[in-house]
C-alpha cells in the first residue's frame, strides 16, 4: 500500500468484516489536497457512504489511543482505524477493483506506488509552482514541469492500446493515477502540451467522466492557460453531499486563510531542499565542462484538424507537391484520394487490359461482398469485413491478378418492412394496411433510395476498392429475373415444394420467420417477461402439473407442461412403451375436462420416463416434437391460436382470448376442477423474435419449402473432397453437423416487402375437376407471368384457358433466397455474359461465422443445383466484433457505432442525437443513452479511416470473437503519425535531387545496420506474404508494425542521424538507397491495411522509373520473397546482442535519473569474440544509447571505479560511469535512513502477522492489505542495499 500507515488498535473484532456498518472517514479540510477525491471515489466504486469529518491542521482526535500519523484516515464501529489514502482507499473500494487474479492485483498495486511516489510528488510541485503556492524561480518550475512530462510519457506508451491502466475496466490503480493528475490537467497542462499526451487525456477524460467520479468531482474543466497564481478549486462540501465541486467560475474569489506555524515551518523546509538541489546541479555541470547548449526541442504539434484546401475537382489527383504539414491529420491525407482511384478506373478488373476475357498469367482473383441490409448505416461488425475483404482485394490486385470486388446491398425483408412500419406510423399514425400493398412498397422504395445511398457513402469512406459500376440490388430487375428462374426451376423439378407444418411464426409481424431470427432467451426458473401487446409482463420458467382422468375409471394421469394454455389442442397423452408405471393404460383414453374430448394414450419412445411424471400431454399443432408424435400416430391436429395470438377452436370462456391471458385463465379452470396438481420452477429456454421482440408460435401454416437433403449431400461432399475449403477449419464440424442433419427449409414469408412468389393457385370452372386444397401442390403452378401461369395449369387439367382462374400467393421469399443466389445473379444469370464466364465461380467468400449456415451454406446448395458449379473455391469465415465489455452490438444498448463516427470523431452529444433519429421507443432510447455515456463520456475521438481499418485487422484472431474498444483505435492514429514523420525525415535525408537506383538489389557497399534493416524488410515481407495466404491479420499487422516502429523508425532512422550528418558521401549515397529502399516497400506492404497514408507518402516519393512505375500504390506490385531476399540471420543476432546492451544502458540511465547527462559507457566481455562483435557496434552503442563514449574492454580488463552496473547477457557486463555525475554520499545517506525506516515497517508488520489472534480476528481484507505492504517494503529494502553498495563503490 505505497506509504500508506496501516494498523489494528481493536483486537476484539471477532473476525467480521469492519466495513458492514458505516465507516467515518478524517479528511484535511485543505481545499488543495486531491488525496480526499482519491478515498471518496473509491467509496462510490465500493457503494460505501461514510461519514466525512474534516479535521483542521494541527487537531487531534477526541479518542486519545487513535493518534492519526497521516489523513485521510478511517474509522469503523467495528473498531479498525487505518489511515493514509492508499490503505483508506483500498478499505473502502469493492474486491474487483483491486486486479482480478495475483498478476493484476500486483499490476494495480505498482501504478497506486508509481503514483504515490512518482506522479504526485511531481503533479504537485508543478501545479504548485504554476499556482504560486510554491513560490520558485523560473528553473525550479521548468524542471518540475519537465519531471511531470517524463512521467506522463511513460503513462502515455502504456495506454497507447488500452483503454484503463490494469484490465478491461477501472481499478484502483485508475482512481490513484487521475486523482493524483487532477491539478495538473486543471492548471498546468493547457491545450498545447495536451496535444503531447492523447492518450493520457484520453484516459484521463475518460475517467473523471465516469458515473463515481463525477459524482465526487463535478463537471472536470481541463486548464486553457497557464494562471499566473490563485489558489486552488477544490473544496471538501458537506459530507452529506460527499462530493467536490469545480466550477471556478461560479465560485468568488477570496483570499486564502492564514497559514499555521507548522504549514510555514514545511514550506521553509521545502524550499531549502529545492536550493540545495539547484545548487548540487549547477555544480554537476560545472564538473562536466562548459557545453554548448542545446536548442530546445520543438513541442509536439497539436494533432488537430489539417485540411487540404488545394482547389481539386473530383477525379482529379491530388496536388503532393506542396509541403507536408507538420503533423498527421486523416482529414488532410483522406482527402482526393478515393475520387482519384475510382476516375482512373483502378478498381475495375478491365485496368491494364484490353477485356476481363484476356488471359492473365498472374491468375483471376474474385469476390462478392457480404450484401448488407437496406435497413440502416453500416455498423462496426461491417466495417471489419470490409477491412478485411479490401485488404485481400487489394494484395490480389497489387499481385497482378485480374481482380473483382462486387459491391451489393440486400433489400432485408422482414427488417425494412418493421423499419418502414415503424415510421410510417411514428410520422403519419398509419399502418401499412391503410396505404395498401402497392403505396406501401413505394413508401420502402422511396426510404431506400435514402438510406442505400448512405451505406455506399460509407463504404467509399472506408476505402473500399469495389468496382462500384457493377453494384446491384437483390431487389434489382435483373436480380429479381434470376430469383423468379430460379424458383420456377426448382418448383419444377420438385425441388420446391407446397405443404403444411409448423413454422416460427411471429404474431406481429405476422409473418414465419427463419430461425436466424429467432433468439433464444434463457431462463433459470420462474421469470417474468414483456410481450408484444400485453399490459403486465407474462410468466415464463415453470412447470405446471395437472390431471387428465381415464375414461370410465376414478384413476388419473398427471402430465406437466410449460405452455398450459395449449392444453386445450392436446390430442393424446404419451407414455413410454417400457414405463412398468403404465402398462396397465395402453390403449386407454383419457377425458379432456373442457372439451370433453376422448384422448388416446399412445406409447412412444421419445417420452423421457425420468422427466417429470413420464406422462406427456401431446399438442400436435403447436409444439415440434408433438408434431413428430402427431404424424407418427396419426393423430387430430387442432389450431387454437390464430395468426394474431388469439385463441381459436376452443369452448367458452377461452375463445377469442389472447394466448398468453388463456394462460392464467386455463390454470385457474384447472384449479376449479380440482386437476390442478401443482407448479414449480423450470429452467426453459424462450423463442423471441429479434425484431419484434415478441414470443415465438409453433403454427402449423401451408408454406413453400426446399428439399434440401439432396443439395446438402453435394455440399457436404465438396468439403470432403477438397473441392471447398473451409478456413479456420475448427468450423468444419459445424458445417457437417447442419449438412448431415439438415431440414427442409420453409422459403415463404408473409410480407409485402420482397419478391412475390411467382406461384399461382387454380381453380377451374369445370364439375369434372374437384376443387383444390391450399396444401395440395398439384393446384399450384408457377410461371414468369400469369399467362405462363395459365397454359402450365391448362395443360396439367387438361381444360381450356378460358376455364382456369388464377390467384397468385400473397407471400414473398425468404431474404436468404436471393441472398443464396448473389454470387452469380450479379452477372445476369441464367442469361449467358462475359462477367458470368469470367468470374463465376468465384475464388473467395470472406464473412462472419455467424451466418455459416443461413447464406454460406445455401451459396453452395444453390450454386451447385442451379449452375452445376461450387460458387467459390475457399471460404474464409471472421470472428463477431462485440464491444469492450464482450456484448453483442445492439442499437438499444447504445454500443452500435457508426464507423464513420469512428473515423471523424463525434461528441456524446452528436452520439445522443443519432439515437433520436432511429425507431427505438423512449424507454430504449434513454437506456442507449446511459450505454453511451458510460462507454464514450467524451465522445470517440478522430482516428481517421487507416487507424480504423489497421485496428480491425489487427485484432482479427481466428478462433474467437473480437471485444474491440473503440478507444484503443486512437493508438493506430499516432502509428500513422510515427509514418508521417519518418517519411519526412527521410525525405529530408534523401535530398531534393535524389534519384534511387533502378532496383532495390544493395550494392555491395551497405554497413552493417544498413544490412541488418534489409534483412529484417525481408523478414517483415516473408511475413506479410505467408500471413496473407494463411489469412493471418494479426501476424501480418504485427510484422508491419514492428517492422516500422520497432526496426525502421526506433533503431535504423536514429543510426542513419550521425551517418546524414558527416562528411562520408559514398555512406550517405549507401545509406540514402538503403533508407529509400525501406520506405518504398514498407510503404507497399501496409497499403492494402492503410491505402489513404500511404497513397500520400508514396506519391511524395520519387520512383525509380518515373516514365512506367504505375500511377498508384494501389497498383504496384507487392513486395515478394523473391526480389526481398536479403534475410541474414546470423548477423540479426549481432545486432539483437547489440540491442540488449542498448536496453541495458539506458535502464541504467533511467534508474540514475540521467535525463540529458551523457555518461561514459564501460562494456566487460566475457571472451574476445564477443569484444570484436561490440567493438563493431560501438558506435550504433554510443548514438543509440545517448552515451557520451562507449569503451569496449578485453577480457581481464576491469572498469574504473564508480559505475553503476547492468547484465546486458551471459557474454557482456554494461559498467556506466556515475562518479562525478551525482552526488554518491548524499545519495547514500538518504538511502540509510529509508532503509532503516524499511526495516522498522518490516519488523511491525510480522510482529502483527506473527500475533496469534490475527488469522482469525483479522478481517481479509486487512490480511490482504498487510501482505501486499509487507511484500512491497522487503522489495524496496533489497534494491535500497543494492542501490547503497553501489554508491559506496563510488566513494
Amino acid at each position: 500500500l505505497g506509504d500508506a500507515s496501516l494498523w489494528l488498535l481493536s483486537t476484539s473484532m471477532n473476525g467480521s468484516h469492519c466495513l458492514l456498518t458505516m465507516p467515518t472517514v478524517y479528511l484535511s479540510p485543505h481545499p488543495d489536497n486531491f488525496q480526499n477525491l482519491r478515498v471518496l471515489v473509491a467509496a462510490h466504486y465500493g457503494r460505501q457512504e461514510p461519514k466525512v469529518v474534516g479535521l483542521p491542521p494541527d487537531r487531534e482526535l477526541g479518542n486519545p489511543s487513535f493518534t492519526l500519523p497521516k489523513l485521510p484516515a478511517l474509522e469503523t464501529q467495528a473498531g479498525v482505524r487505518v489511515s493514509g489514502p492508499a490503505a483508506v482507499s483500498y478499505l473502502l473500494s469493492p474486491d474487483n477493483m483491486r486486479g482480478q487474479g495475483p498478476k493484476a492485483r500486483a499490476s494495480v498495486q505498482q501504478w497506486i506506488n508509481y503514483a504515490d511516489l512518482e506522479m504526485a510528488p511531481a503533479a504537485c510541485a508543478a501545479a504548485f509552482s504554476v499556482l504560486g503556492i510554491s513560490k520558485q524561480n523560473k528553473q525550479v518550475l521548468d524542471r518540475a514541469v519537465a519531471e511531470l512530462r517524463k512521467l506522463l510519457e511513460v503513462l502515455d506508451g502504456h495506454l497507447k492500446l488500452r483503454t484503463y491502466l490494469v484490465g478491461e475496466a477501472v481499478t484502483l490503480a485508475d482512481v490513484t493515477v487521475a486523482c493524483s493528475l487532477l491539478l495538473p490537467y486543471k492548471y498546468v497542462l493547457d491545450q498545447a502540451l495536451r496535444t503531447s499526451y492523447t492518450n493520457v487525456t484520453r484516459w484521463f477524460l475518460t475517467c473523471v467522466n465516469q458515473p463515481e467520479f463525477k459524482a465526487v468531482l463535478g463537471p472536470v474543466k481541463l486548464c486553457d492557460q497557464s494562471p499566473g497564481g490563485g489558489a486552488l478549486n477544490l473544496e471538501l462540501k458537506d459530507p452529506a453531499e460527499c462530493r467536490m465541486a469545480e466550477s471556478s467560475e461560479q465560485r468568488q474569489q477570496t483570499e486564502p486563510p492564514p497559514k499555521s506555524a507548522s504549514q510555514l515551518k514545511k514550506e521553509a523546509k521545502k524550499k531549502e531542499k529545492l536550493e540545495k538541489f539547484q545548487q548540487k546541479k549547477e555544480k554537476s555541470q560545472q564538473q562536466q565542462g562548459e557545453k554548448k547548449p542545446k536548442a530546445e526541442k520543438k513541442e509536439k504539434k497539436d494533432l488537430g484538424v489539417i485540411t487540404y484546401d488545394v482547389p481539386t475537382r473530383p477525379g482529379e489527383k491530388k496536388d503532393v507537391t506542396s509541403p507536408m504539414p507538420d503533423s498527421y491529420s486523416p482529414q488532410y491525407v483522406e482527402a482526393a484520394w478515393y475520387q482519384w482511384w475510382e476516375s482512373q478506373g483502378f478498381f475495375k478488373p478491365e485496368y491494364g487490359r484490353r477485356s476481363v476475357s484476356e488471359p492473365n498469367p498472374k491468375g483471376l482473383f474474385m469476390m462478392c461482398i457480404p450484401p448488407p441490409n437496406v435497413t440502416g448505416s453500416l455498423h462496426l461488425g461491417h466495417a471489419l469485413t470490409n477491412a478485411i475483404q479490401d485488404s485481400l482485394t487489394r494484395w490480389h490486385r497489387m499481385r497482378g491478378e485480374t481482380t473483382l470486388w462486387n459491391p451489393g446491398c440486400d433489400h432485408a425483408g422482414i427488417a425494412t418492412q418493421v423499419v418502414v412500419e415503424k415510421k410510417l406510423w411514428k410520422e403519419q399514425g398509419k399502418t401499412r394496411h391503410d396505404l395498401g400493398r402497392e403505396a406501401f412498397i413505394e413508401e420502402v422504395w422511396k426510404w431506400k433510395n435514402e438510406k442505400g445511398d448512405r451505406i455506399y457513402h460509407q463504404l467509399k469512406k472506408l476505402g473500399a476498392s469495389m468496382d462500384w459500376d457493377r453494384a446491384c440490388f437483390t431487389m434489382d430487375p435483373k436480380l429479381s429475373y434470376a430469383v423468379q428462374e430460379a424458383f420456377i426451376r426448382l418448383h419444377e423439378e420438385g425441388v420446391i415444394y407446397r405443404s403444411k407444418r409448423l413454422v416460427n411464426w411471429s404474431c406481429t409481424l405476422n409473418s414465419a420467420i427463419s430461425d436466424i431470427e429467432v433468439d433464444k432467451k434463457e431462463l433459470t426458473g420462474r421469470t417474468l417477461l414483456p410481450v408484444p401487446g400485453y399490459k403486465e409482463k407474462v410468466e415464463f420458467g415453470v412447470l405446471v402439473s395437472f390431471a387428465y382422468k381415464i375414461e370410465g375409471s376414478d384413476d388419473e394421469v398427471v402430465v406437466a407442461t410449460t405452455r398450459i394454455e395449449t392444453m386445450l389442442g392436446d390430442t393424446a397423452v404419451a407414455v413410454h412403451p417400457e414405463d412398468p408405471r403404465y402398462q396397465h393404460l395402453h390403449g386407454q383414453r383419457v377425458l379432456h375436462p373442457f372439451t370433453g374430448r376422448l384422448l388416446p394414450i399412445v406409447c412412444d419412445d421419445f417420452v423421457d420416463m425420468e422427466f417429470g411424471t413420464g406422462a406427456v400431454k401431446i399438442t400436435p399443432a403447436h409444439d415440434p416434437n408433438d408434431y413428430e408424435v402427431g404424424l407418427r400416430h396419426e393423430l387430430e391436429f387442432i389450431t387454437i391460436i390464430d395468426e394474431n395470438g388469439y385463441l381459436v377452436n376452443v369452448p367458452p370462456p377461452f375463445l377469442g382470448m389472447k394466448r398468453f391471458d388463456a394462460r392464467r385463465a386455463v390454470l385457474e379452470a384447472l384449479k376449479e376442477k380440482g386437476h390442478f396438481r401443482e407448479v414449480k420452477d423450470n429452467p426453459m429456454v424462450v423463442p423471441v423474435c429479434s425484431r419484434s421482440k415478441d414470443v415465438v408460435e409453433p403454427l402449423l401454416k401451408p408454406q413453400w419449402y426446399v428439399r434440401c437433403d439432396t443439395m446438402a449431400r453435394g455440399a457436404a461432399e465438396a468439403v470432403r473432397r477438397g473441392d471447398l475449403r473451409i478456413v479456420p477449419d475448427f468450423h468444419l464440424k459445424t458445417w457437417f453437423n447442419w449438412m448431415d442433419s439438415i431440414r427442409d427449409w420453409c422459403i415463404s414469408r408473409q410480407l409485402w416487402w420482397g419478391h412475390r412468389i411467382p406461384a399461382y393457385f387454380v381453380t377451374i370452372d369445370d364439375p369434372s375437376v374437384p376443387p383444390g386444397e391450399d396444401t395440395d401442390g398439384k393446384y399450384w403452378v408457377s410461371g414468369r407471368s400469369e399467362q405462363e401461369a395459365k397454359e402450365k395449369a391448362a395443360k396439367v387439367f387438361k381444360v381450356p384457358l378460358d376455364k382456369i382462374s388464377l390467384r397468385q400467393d400473397e407471400d414473398v421469399l425468404d431474404t436468404w433466397f436471393s441472398s443464396g443466389l448473389f454470387p452469380f445473379s450479379i452477372f445476369g444469370w441464367p442469361n449467358p455474359s462475359e462477367d458470368l464466364q469470367v468470374f463465376y465461380p468465384g475464388t473467395l467468400l470472406e464473412t462472419g461465422h455467424d451466418i455459416l449456415f443461413f447464406w454460406v451454406a445455401r451459396m453452395v446448395m444453390l450454386g451447385l443445383k442451379l449452375t452445376g458449379k461450387l460458387p467459390f473455391r475457399e471460404v474464409y469465415l471472421h470472428a463477431v466484433v462485440r464491444d469492450a465489455h464482450g456484448r453483442k452490438m445492439s442499437k438499444s444498448l447504445g454500443n452500435v457505432i457508426d464507423p464513420l463516427d469512428v473515423i471523424t470523431g463525434i461528441t456524446l452529444e452528436g452520439l445522443h442525437a443519432q439515437l433520436l433519429d432511429s425507431n427505438l421507443d423512449s424507454a430504449e432510447i434513454e437506456r442507449a443513452k446511459q450505454g453511451q455515456k458510460s462507454d464514450y463520456p467524451s465522445g470517440i475521438p478522430e482516428c481517421g479511416t487507416d487507424a480504423l481499418r489497421f485496428a480491425l485487422c489487427a485484432y482479427t484472431s481466428q478462433g474467437r470473437d473480437i471485444n474491440l474498444d473503440v478507444n484503443r483505435i486512437l493508438g493506430y492514429r499516432h502509428f500513422c503519425n510515427k509514418l508521417w514523420n519518418a517519411t519526412k525525415f527521410a525525405i529530408r535525408g534523401l535530398g531534393d535531387g535524389f534519384q534511387p537506383q533502378p532496383n532495390p538489389k544493395p550494392s555491395g557497399t551497405e554497413s552493417l545496420i544498413d544490412q541488418w534493416i534489409l534483412s529484417r524488410l525481408s523478414h517483415a515481407v516473408e511475413l506479410c506474404s505467408t500471413g496473407f495466404q494463411a489469412y493471418d491479420f494479426p501476424g501480418i499487422t504485427t510484422a508491419i508494425y514492428n517492422f516500422w516502429l520497432y526496426e525502421l523508425c526506433d533503431v535504423y532512422l536514429e543510426c542513419l542521424k550521425p551517418v546524414f550528418a558527416g562528411p562520408d558521401e559514398a555512406a550517405i549515397k549507401t545509406a540514402q538507397n538503403v533508407l529509400y529502399t525501406c520506405l518504398d516497400a514498407g510503404l507497399r506492404l501496409l497499403s492494402p491495411f492503410m491505402p489513404f497514408v500511404t497513397e500520400e507518402l508514396f506519391q511524395r516519393l520519387p520512383r525509380r522509373s518515373p516514365a512506367s512505375d504505375p500511377p498508384s500504390i494501389c497498383v504496384t506490385s507487392y513486395p515478394t520473397t523473391e526480389q526481398f531476399c536479403w534475410r541474414n540471420e546470423g548477423l540479426e543476432c549481432t545486432v539483437d546482442f547489440m540491442l540488449s546492451i542498448v536496453r541495458a544502458v539506458r535502464s541504467l540511465r533511467a534508474d540514475y535519473n540521467l535525463t540529458k547527462t551523457k555518461a561514459d559507457c564501460y562494456l566487460q566481455c566475457q571472451d574476445s569474440g564477443t569484444a570484436e562483435a561490440v567493438t563493431c557496434c560501438s558506435d550504433y552503442i554510443r548514438t543509440l544509447s545517448s552515451s557520451k563514449q562507449v569503451l569496449v574492454l578485453q577480457p581481464g580488463q576491469m572498469p574504473p571505479s564508480g559505475c553503476a552496473v547492468a547484465i546486458a547477457s551471459d557474454r557482456c557486463t554494461v559498467h556506466l560511469l556515475l562518479k562525478g555525475l551525482i552526488d554518491a554520499e548524499k545519495e547514500v545517506s538518504k538511502l540509510v535512513g529509508k532503509k532503516a525506516e524499511l526495516q522498522k515497517q518490516i519488523l511491525r508488520l510480522r510482529e502483527r502477522m506473527d500475533g496469534p489472534d490475527y488469522t482469525t480476528k483479522v478481517p481479509p481484507k486487512v490480511q490482504e492489505a498487510d501482505a501486499a505492504k509487507l511484500k512491497q517494503s522487503e522489495t524496496e529494502l533489497q534494491k535500497a542495499e543494492e542501490a547503497i553498495e553501489n554508491f559506496k563503490k563510488m566513494i
